[in-house]
């Protein structure tokens, strides 16, 4: 932290070191002590605050709890559609191609598992069900009425 004390300028060459740099020097110097002051003060309220509030605990086991909701999704979405293909293929005899589409149609439902938790995209209206209202804040059009489809004109 400042101490408010200045070390030792090295000297500098080319300058006559005038009134007006003593001036310049000055309120430089001045200036430099008030953003010290206001840092220092700015870190005290911040440290004071972390020992007030637990805030910044809960808010990091609620981020591991989101991680692993959304990572629990992805995984779910790939070990069904491994367990479709592989019960496809004990029955019907085509190992491993059952197997193989699956685990692609999987790792798609995973993808589309995760980005509709996160927010990323809209849920279907057979998600959402017949008594489903938008909020106000809502400026998402319902089902697929995009402002840029031509029946909407």
């Amino acid at each position: 932290m400042a101490t408010g004390k200045r070390p030792d300028k090295p000297a500098q060459s080319g300058r006559d070191g005038g009134p007006e740099d003593k001036f310049k020097d000055a309120a430089l110097d001045k200036r430099r002590d008030q953003l010290a002051d206001a840092i220092a003060a700015k870190q005290a309220e911040r440290k004071l605050e972390a020992a007030k509030s637990d805030v910044n605990k809960s808010d990091g086991m609620a981020g591991m709890a989101y991680a692993l909701k959304l990572s629990s999704e992805f995984i779910a979405g790939i070990l069904v559609g491994i367990g479709i293909g592989w019960l496809l293929d004990r029955v019907a005899g085509t190992s491993p191609w059952g197997l193989i589409i699956f685990l692609f149609l999987g790792f798609t439902a995973g993808v589309l598992n995760v980005l509709r938790s996160a927010g990323l995209i809209a849920v279907s209206k057979s998600e959402r069900g017949s008594d489903y209202k938008p909020s106000p804040n809502d400026s998402t059009p319902p089902g697929n009425a995009w402002p840029d489809d031509k029946e909407d004109e």
